[in-house]
């Protein structure tokens, strides 16, 4: 009965791949670290052998320090460095550290260019040198080309390896290419067509080539008006933008004199989303790139500290506005207790603008074009959910303290400054944007304060002019 309640636990083989990789359950994970744990190596590496690399790698991020070093004595034998692109910069570091640069250095030339720079662009440059010299003298000096243009940018991701032909030749000569050449990529979607000076003129997607007849020209099927080329120092979320925009799968990189450099795949805008979208998310909270789970912790208390510091000094702004009152709470100790509520939905309400605003940027949906209108709509969804939690605040007010004035006060607070968070929402962001600051930084920190400032004001002014 164990055996059958263990073989119904165990997970199924992936049947979409061609390798029978079984999936990285919480469970399977749970076996493997329990095996470690009681040093049944043996038995952890029958199970970690079952696994696909991207799967290894999830391991080795749940992993404890000292469980990740045997982990990695298990991989060793059989390491696919593939493995390192599926880690975070901190815990690939401490991966190459444990598996050492000669052992890294001998297997990384079996990656393409772009996940060779993403490899090694963040290492010590002593142990860059040691890695990059494991590879070939051409492969080198294109991953140096690459580490030397600026980070974030479109030669930082590109792939050298590319299949690029002349227009002149026709499609039996390109199929025969393809079949005949030693050195093209793994993967590859469209052919590029490039003129005598190397410049991309026009792309075929490999479908094309494969339905078209054998005599006809490239010239003849090749999409000229389509292609979209990609500036090498083009920042990525520009170049994120452009794929998901126009539903590209590959786009031709070139140099500032047009000469094809390169080639940006799906796969690594793909990355780049990825990158983007938990980089936002990490800013919005005051946390740094640098901030994650196998982070040493004082390098996550460092990374923290700072907006801490900002954050204090926009509550002692906002203490100092209730400290301005304290005359009028102390002769009615009600608005101690109800004016938290105030603050609190203005907060909430903004965040949610802000939130909205910050990924319409993103996303480039919101721009200057339509500013106004979207601060507009804003103030409108704000303004009207302050009039119905206005008047449910103050019912419940009046209801609590028996005084319909309290919950005058409160009601008008409310409607005030939600459509203050309304408002500041919208236009923090779209300001710090025009400045040139990335929105994601800062905006929190400021539509708090206002947020805040503004509630306190509304509802303890109020009350001193209505109710005393």
């Amino acid at each position: 009965m164990t055996d059958q309640v263990e073989e119904l636990e165990r997970p199924a083989e992936n049947a979409s791949s061609g390798d029978e990789y079984v999936d990285l359950t919480p469970e399977y994970a749970r076996e493997i670290i329990d095996a470690l744990g009681d040093d049944d190596f043996a038995r952890a590496d029958e199970l970690i052998s079952e696994l696909h690399f991207a799967d290894i790698a999830d391991l080795l991020g749940w992993a404890s320090s000292n469980q990740r070093a045997k982990l990695v004595e298990l991989i060793r034998p059989d390491f696919d460095p593939e493995l390192l692109t599926e880690l975070d910069d901190d815990l690939r570091e401490e991966v190459i550290s444990l598996l050492g640069t000669e052992a890294v250095a001998e297997a990384i030339s079996e990656l393409d260019s772009d996940d060779v720079v993403e490899v090694v662009e963040y290492l010590e440059a002593e142990d860059q040198k040691e890695i990059l010299g494991g590879l070939s003298d051409i492969e080198r000096a294109r991953v140096e080309e690459a580490l030397s243009y600026p980070e974030y940018t479109a030669g930082r991701i590109m792939q050298r390896e590319l299949v690029a032909i002349p227009d002149y030749w026709s499609v039996g000569q390109t199929i025969d290419f393809l079949r005949s050449a030693k050195n093209l990529p793994d993967d590859f979607y469209d052919i590029i067509v490039v003129d005598p000076r190397y410049s991309p003129v026009g792309i075929v997607p490999l479908s094309r080539a494969i339905r078209t007849n054998r005599p006809v020209l490239i010239r003849d099927v090749m999409d000229a008006e389509n292609m979209r080329t990609v500036a090498v120092t083009e920042e990525q979320e520009n170049v994120a933008h452009l794929f998901r925009q126009r539903d590209l799968i590959s786009a031709p990189v070139v140099d500032d004199s047009g000469r094809l450099v390169g080639v940006i795949t799906v796969d690594d805008v793909v990355d780049v989303i990825d990158e983007e979208y938990e980089e936002d998310m990490m800013r919005l909270a005051g946390v740094g790139e640098e901030d994650d789970l196998s982070s040493a912790i004082f390098d996550t208390t460092r990374s923290r500290f700072t907006w801490l510091l900002v954050n204090l000094g926009t509550a002692i702004a906002a203490s100092m506005v209730i400290g301005a009152f304290e005359g009028t709470i102390q002769q009615l100790v009600a608005l101690a207790v109800l004016m938290p509520i105030v603050a609190s939905m203005g907060g909430n309400a903004g965040t949610q603008t802000l939130t909205v605003a910050v990924r319409a940027i993103a996303t480039r949906e919101l721009t200057s074009t339509n500013a106004w209108r979207v601060v507009r709509k804003e103030v409108a969804v704000c303004g009207l959910n302050g009039v119905a939690f206005a008047v449910l605040a103050g019912g419940v007010t009046w209801f609590w303290f028996g005084d319909v004035l309290l919950g005058s006060v409160i009601g008008i607070a409310m409607v005030i400054n939600l459509l203050f968070a309304g408002f500041f929402g919208a236009l923090i962001p779209l300001g710090l944007e025009r400045a040139g600051i990335d929105p994601a930084v800062s905006s929190a920190v400021f539509l708090t304060t206002i947020t805040d400032v503004v509630g306190f004001f509304a509802f303890l002014g109020l009350a001193a002019v209505i109710l005393l």
